[in-house]
């Protein structure tokens, strides 16, 4: 049995939706990070000008979170073209 999406299902709104959904889930990320960082600079205060372990965790943390954020907005990319090739096609059956 085939399944066919309606211009309804397909259209901006649910576009938005996942959009809005994945922003939400970068923000969290974010969140996430800037507590481990408060937690990093309580366990590891700053003495040194230079690198360090601190800054290496640090740079790491933000790396890790480049690389979500990264995968969730290529996501979120991929997604809406789908979607608008979905209802590109189906506007053009009928």
């Amino acid at each position: 049995m085939e399944y066919s999406m309606t211009s309804t299902e397909t259209g901006p709104d649910n576009a938005e939706r996942i959009i809005e959904s994945l922003q939400d889930a970068e923000n969290s990320a974010l969140e996430a990070v800037r507590k481990f960082l408060d937690t990093v600079n309580g366990v590891f205060p700053d003495f040194t000008a230079e690198g360090g372990p601190r800054q290496k965790i640090i740079d790491s943390a933000f790396k890790m979170t480049e690389q979500l954020v990264g995968t969730s907005t290529q996501l979120a990319e991929k997604i809406v073209k789908v979607g608008q090739n979905v209802l590109s096609e189906s506007e053009k059956d009928g």
